[in-house]
């Protein structure tokens, strides 16, 4: 559910942004505001699993997740449905958090790549259903259902997670709520003044703006150098080189990558005028495959260790970034399926690998705080990636024209067209430069000897 939602709304922002007779400065906050609530409380829900109960807050996370989409779907303007997708993305910040961690007190540290296999399958699964269900629900229901699908599925999920998800043993920590509320008005200010900056230009409030998130930035990590509960305990990683860096080629892939959909999204439906279901249909197959390999993947990692397994993967990912690069407003879009199959084999050996190195890697008596990290650096990235390619993007044709291609109103030919392919080409060179320092930080990580690292810690846990 919660892969679905971070999707589901790429491909109906168009038909959203008219029906509610707003603009897309505005709609683009369904997306971000969603990310970036998800990103800053990460960390201290995983944290709040470790104190409360990993199991209580992934079900808890569930009952609000169900809650919020009922209320987006509800929404009778562009401020109701913001504010809605924010109780959404608590909901869906607390399954992310606890998540891995609940895999980590289950599998001992050599079996838990097959089993982040599975997760990255149902994450896939989520994704692809998010596309397609965006597709087919904009295109013949009405945007509302993207929300009110979760609904029964969120119920049937929430009896599971109630009767089969367990508590883990407690343990003592506090919340830095202040080092929370830093960093949320840090990210706020700099999406927000990104953003603004593409759509009403570089002006003294807007350039104020994010200025002033840059000074709130350096406010937070001066105040987590100070804080005995750091938001982002960097103790964590401390002489453990498989671990840091396996985080940080999570980041870099996620701020290289996962922004990428939404740059595909803008070439389908503004520039060829394809409909959200037609867009949706070319997008799926990468999806697909990752469902299909990622347990195999996972079960590789298991044997082989992450290192090459990931690094390989981004490879790929890489490798079909390029292939994009090919694009024009003529080209032939199956070139997208050859590209997203490529993709979908190199994420599947990338995220399995890399999840099961992170946790294995981990303090058992941190799960928690390292699982909502882990996540916390994932979505960061991909909120920086939404933001950097969307104001790259807009910079080669003027505003007015940019926006429109964005919400699908004009499809653009000529001299105009090929400038606004420009934006998308210089958005994909600098995703592609970014995935290159995810490939070597992924490769510098070293060897990921699982079998014997924490396997005494997890058995003595037991």
């Amino acid at each position: 559910m919660g892969a679905l939602d971070t999707t589901i709304v790429l491909l109906a922002l168009p038909t959203m942004t008219n029906a509610l007779h707003t603009t897309l400065f505005a709609s683009i906050w369904v997306i971000l505001v969603y990310l970036l609530v998800i990103a800053v409380t990460t960390t201290q829900f995983g944290r709040i699993g470790d104190i409360y109960g990993r199991g209580r807050m992934f079900n808890l996370g569930f009952i609000i997740f169900t809650v919020g989409s009922l209320l987006c779907g509800l929404s009778y303007n562009i401020i109701t449905l913001i504010i809605f997708r924010i109780i959404q993305a608590i909901g869906g910040s607390l399954l992310q958090a606890n998540s891995g961690a609940i895999i980590a007190d289950t599998f001992e540290p050599q079996k838990r790549g097959r089993a982040f296999g599975f997760t990255a399958v149902g994450w896939s699964v989520g994704a692809m259903l998010g596309i397609l269900l965006g597709g087919v629900l904009t295109t013949f229901v009405g945007w509302r259902y993207i929300f009110y699908i979760n609904v029964p599925i969120g119920i049937i999920a929430t009896y599971f997670c109630l009767k089969y998800i367990r508590d883990n043993p407690k343990v003592n920590s506090k919340i830095d709520w202040l080092g929370m509320a830093a960093l949320t008005l840090s990210l706020a200010a700099l999406s927000y003044g990104a953003i603004a900056m593409s759509a009403m230009g570089v002006t003294n409030a807007t350039l104020a703006i994010f200025l002033a998130g840059l000074v709130v930035l350096g406010i937070f990590f001066f105040l987590e150098n100070r804080s005995a509960n750091p938001l982002l305990n960097l103790h964590l990683f401390k002489y453990n080189r498989v671990l840091t860096f396996s985080v940080l080629a999570a980041f870099f892939m996620s701020l290289g990558y996962l922004g990428v959909v939404f740059i595909l999204t803008m070439y389908l439906q503004g520039i060829r005028g394809l409909n959200p279901l037609d867009a949706a249909l070319l997008l799926v197959p990468g999806y697909i495959v990752t469902s299909l390999v990622g347990p195999r993947m996972g079960r590789l990692s298991d044997k082989y260790g992450a290192r090459i397994l990931a690094t390989g993967g981004l490879i790929l990912i890489m490798c079909a970034v390029l292939i994009y690069l090919t694009l024009s407003a003529v080209s032939n879009v199956y070139i997208i399926l050859v590209a997203s199959f490529i993709a979908g084999i190199g994420t599947s050996m990338f995220f399995p690998a890399n999840s099961s190195a992170i946790m294995a890697n981990a303090d058992p008596q941190h799960f928690g705080a390292i699982s909502g990290l882990s996540r916390f650096m994932q979505n960061l990235g991909t909120l920086s990636s939404y933001v950097i390619i969307f104001t790259i993007a807009t910079l080669a044709v003027s505003r007015e024209v940019a926006f429109n291609v964005f919400i699908g109103t004009s499809k653009l030919i000529g001299g105009v067209s090929t400038e606004f392919l420009g934006g998308i080409h210089a958005s994909l060179e600098i995703s592609f430069f970014i995935l290159l320092i995810a490939a070597i930080l992924s490769f510098m990580r070293g060897k990921d000897d699982r079998v014997s690292h924490g396997s005494k810690e997890w058995l003595q846990k037991k």
